[in-house]
């Protein structure tokens, strides 16, 4: 696969009478069976919203230090806000960029024996002051890729055999989508550098926006890595982790990172994460008999760590994993307990 053989898909054949939406729902599993990642145009999402978020994120990554540490995720329980450069892992690697993370608005959920663990992740974002603009956009671009993300899903039910609403009712209520807005400085000079390691989303589905004439995502296609340039006003979607497990693997969460740019250059990039509630156990498909006989059972990660079947263990995990000083401070009586495997 080169770079122009990564699919491109248009959402908007699915209101162009029933032989277009076919072929979009065709095209859909074909791009995420063979290779997990497509480009998506045709969806609707103003540009003028596109370039806001992107210059309100370059604002915030422009402030002083100490205006980005004021909401540094040290602070926050649900591993929310700035990270600093450094400030993450991935395979225990560290990976250079700096964001900051937000989750749905909601009140802290307390902490009763009992309750699974993974309810710590419910709880308020950490906003910059400097940039007051940011919340809204974010609340904005939340809504809209949501309903994207929601239409996406429909289409893959229908296309996969199964009634249309059948992962509705797992985003109906208290659903969990999260949005990190990275910056990657410049490090490779030339020779490549880690700006995200290699690893597969957790969730359901992801769309991300990337800087116009920005580069470094790769794709794992058949054991090489592939580069995925952005495409101006098209989304770059890819399947997580709870779709593989919701179809025996025959919808492909695919392995991908970020090779840093080189030194002098940055990049701006902003992943949307479509997630259901977190004690959500997404719905095994029984998929028609055609598509069951291609389905490659569940794959590992890096880490050979199996896919969980509820989505705030896997949530919980990841974030443990990436945000070790985090967990160390808010979170140590799992790192210690009997659970600690996290």
């Amino acid at each position: 696969m080169n770079d122009s053989a990564l699919p491109v898909i248009d959402l908007s054949l699915l209101d162009g009478g029933p032989e277009a939406a076919a072929k979009f729902r065709d095209d859909l599993l074909c791009a995420t069976h063979d290779v997990g990642f497509f480009y998506l145009v045709g969806h609707g999402v103003d540009e003028k919203l596109m370039d806001d978020l992107l210059a309100a994120s370059r604002e915030f990554f422009a402030l002083p230090a100490e205006q980005k540490l004021a909401v540094e995720n040290v602070k926050s329980p649900q591993f929310r806000g700035y990270t600093r450069v450094g400030g993450e892992l991935t395979e225990g690697k560290t990976d250079w960029r700096e964001q900051i993370d937000v989750g749905p608005e909601r009140d802290v959920v307390d902490n009763a024996a009992g309750l699974a663990d993974y309810w710590r992740l419910e709880g308020p974002n950490l906003w910059p002051d400097a940039v007051p603009q940011l919340r809204e956009l974010v609340n904005e671009w939340n809504d809209k890729l949501s309903a994207v993300s929601l239409r996406l899903l429909r289409a893959w039910a229908h296309a996969l055999g199964a009634p249309e609403d059948v992962f509705d009712n797992a985003f109906a209520d208290k659903p969990f989508p999260q949005l990190k807005i990275v910056r990657y400085p410049g490090e490779s000079n030339p020779e490549p550098k880690q700006g995200v390691g290699a690893h597969r989303d957790g969730g359901v589905l992801t769309l991300l926006m990337v800087e116009p004439g920005k580069g470094g995502l790769q794709v794992d296609f058949q054991g090489e890595w592939v580069d995925v340039p952005p495409k101006p006003g098209a989304f770059v979607v890819n399947i997580g982790e709870m779709l593989e497990l919701a179809t025996e693997g025959y919808l492909k969460a695919t392995l991908h990172r970020v090779i840093s740019p080189l030194i002098g250059d940055d990049r701006i990039s902003i992943p949307f994460f479509f997630n259901p509630a977190l004690d959500t156990v997404i719905p095994q498909l029984q998929l028609p008999p055609e598509l069951a006989a291609q389905a490659r059972g569940l794959s590992l990660d890096p880490t050979n760590s199996p896919i969980l079947e509820t989505y705030g263990d896997n949530a919980l995990r990841y974030r443990m994993r990436a945000h070790p000083n985090v967990a160390q401070i808010h979170h140590d009586d799992l790192i210690q307990g009997p659970r600690g495997a996290i």
